[in-house]
């Protein structure tokens, strides 16, 4: 770094991260390049948080301090994924103004184009993204390589192997082209393929596509035909891309990127003669530099560095400012960890019946909303609860325990949580945040007018739930919160209903598994049974319409018959085994 005293700052540190490997630019401000280096795979999806900070650890070892830091990350398409990204960066790079987005846009950015362009993009995988000079994105592909990844190096090597193993069989002749993919695999013969790719990865499938684009040099048939497909697929998700984003007769710039493309001059003519016939006002041009410049230029529009110790923040906004009652503190468990055990327990049990109590002085709120529901489901619709942490397992919870316990189909009442299912039995860092998640997942499950969407918050603040609530009502469905924020119900304007029992702090400051678990399971536990009592699921205090697949459940479906036709255990049981272990169906026969 001898020749650092002729640079100028500010200096900007753009990275670029693949699934493969993270690139790292330094450079100055008339852009000139200080410093680079590589380093291992940076995919925010298949990084975890500890091995996030040590990719960003190992980059700042190696770079001076930098004024401004741009990251485009694959993987990184989402608020929550960027989030992520932006703490660990905090913890690395302190007060240091800093930008993350995915590697698609900064590739798409250092291109240089001022008008609508799309990124064909073709390494390892496949992928299209397309912006406008106004901002509007659009993306074909990046599904990764089980569900997508068209004319990408990975479906190119996989296509060969299924071509040259199909003309094997078909003719009993192995192909030149076989020979150089058993040469690169290191297998002897075409049998042992098939314990190679059983225990092959995605890179080494990828790695058998140079021997294609060696083999149509060549005029290998096979070779040919296979990029002839590949180029194809690649024009058409770039021509659909751009149709996302302009009309046919506009133009628009293309931008072939990534190692296949890049790697491959000859291919990548193919894929430009392709798009231009399907998009007539069509410019193509293969990337000059590396996407890592990109985040260059997007750094350069960031901030001087602070001298605050504040990073922005991209989380969404919360609706208020206000500290909920369930994160203020419990004037009545001050001294719980000086308490003996038996008088801790007693506190806790007392607290637990302070919720129960709140609960019930909302009663005709909870009789609202459960009616709600019973129209719904009478009409066709669903009911959705939505929510993040314990507020997201109990609405899966309760969601769950609906088809056995009165035969309603799975689709028919659904719990969403925040960070899906891997949320249900480990924390998934900053998925509650996540706005724009939450409007996903409503739109994405078909939400509609006949449906009633209950957001579950403790707090009222979690912006997954306000994102799936403003979608919800956006898209015409009948929408509740349920939180213990009794502020909000003069605040707030998105839900039609506000439920929020007065339950005060917890016991353990913020610990809402505790008082607000409790209070949110009573009230779910009111919504469904009573909807259900009133679409006749219910008989007395029996479930009739109990659906019994094991044994537990067939003794309690005999027993339910037993008692309502006043029959002996044979007569129920035959009944039920009659009607395929329908209790309606069985009690009618028995009438």
């Amino acid at each position: 770094m001898a020749e650092t005293q002729t640079f100028q700052r500010p200096y900007i540190l753009g990275i670029e991260g693949g699934g493969t490997r993270t690139t790292a630019l330094l450079a100055d401000a008339r852009g000139r390049e200080i410093q680079r280096a590589t380093f291992g795979p940076g995919n925010v999806r298949l990084l975890d948080d500890r091995a996030l900070g040590r990719l960003l650890r190992q980059v700042a070892k190696q770079f001076e301090s930098p004024d401004a830091i741009s990251l485009g990350l694959a993987g990184a398409r989402h608020t929550k994924d960027r989030a992520r990204v932006q703490t660990a960066v905090s913890k690395i790079w302190k007060a240091t103004p800093c930008k993350v987005t995915h590697d698609l846009e900064i590739a798409l950015t250092g291109s240089g184009s001022q008008k609508t362009a799309v990124l064909v993009l073709s390494g390892t995988g496949s992928c299209c993204f397309g912006k406008t000079s106004d901002g509007r994105t659009a993306r074909m592909g990046g599904w990764g390589h089980i569900l997508g990844d068209k004319g990408s190096g990975f479906e190119i090597g996989l296509r060969a192997l299924k071509a040259v193993v199909f003309y094997f069989d078909r003719d009993g002749t192995w192909s030149r082209l076989g020979e150089r993919l058993l040469t690169v695999a290191g297998t002897n013969e075409p049998d042992d393929l098939i314990d190679w790719v059983a225990s092959a990865d995605k890179h080494a499938v990828a790695a058998l596509a140079p021997e294609v684009f060696a083999a149509a040099k060549k005029r290998d048939r096979i070779a040919r035909d296979i990029l002839e497909g590949a180029a194809g697929m690649l024009a058409k998700d770039a021509v659909n891309c751009a149709r996302k984003l302009a009309q046919k007769n506009k133009p628009v710039h293309f931008v072939l990127a990534g190692g296949v493309l890049r790697g491959q001059p000859a291919f990548a003519r193919k894929v430009s003669q392709s798009i231009r016939e399907r998009w007539p006002q069509a410019t193509v041009q293969v990337q000059k530099h590396d996407g890592v410049w990109g985040a260059i230029e997007l750094a350069k529009n960031l901030p001087k560095k602070s001298t605050q110790s504040h990073t922005p923040s991209t989380l969404s906004p919360q609706p208020s400012t206000h500290v909920p009652p369930t994160e203020q503190r419990n004037p009545r468990s001050m001294d719980l960890d000086r308490l003996p055990l038996p008088a801790a327990i007693d506190l806790m049990l007392t607290e637990e019946q302070r919720a129960a109590k709140a609960v019930r002085a909302e009663g005709k709120t909870i009789a609202r909303l459960a009616g709600w529901v019973a129209k719904a489901l009478v009409n066709g619709g669903r009911l959705f609860y939505i929510g993040a942490g314990t507020s997201g397992r109990l609405g899966v919870l309760d969601a769950s325990e609906c088809p056995p316990t009165f035969r309603t189909r799975p689709e028919q009442v659904q719990g969403i949580i925040a960070g899906g299912p891997r949320a249900l039995t480990q924390a998934i860092e900053g998925a509650e945040d996540d706005g724009d998640a939450g409007r996903r997942a409503i739109q994405f499950r078909g939400v509609n007018k006949k449906d009633v969407v209950i957001g579950v918050a403790a707090s009222g603040n979690t912006p997954f739930v306000w994102g799936a609530l403003e979608t919800a009502a956006q898209r015409g469905a009948r929408t509740a919160l349920i939180c213990f924020n009794p502020t909000l119900k003069s605040r707030a304007k998105v839900p039609q209903l506000i439920l929020a029992p007065a339950i005060g702090p917890e016991i353990l400051t913020g610990s809402t598994r505790l008082k607000a678990g409790t209070a949110t399971k009573l009230i779910l536990n009111c919504i469904t049974t009573l909807a259900m009592v009133r679409l006749g699921k219910v008989a007395g205090n029996l479930m009739v319409d109990v659906d019994p697949k094991n044994e537990k459940l067939r003794d309690r479906a005999m027993r339910i018959v037993m008692t309502l036709r006043e029959v002996d255990a044979n007569t129920a049981r035959a009944a039920l085994a009659k009607h395929g272990w329908v209790v309606q169906n069985a009690l009618k026969q028995l009438q």
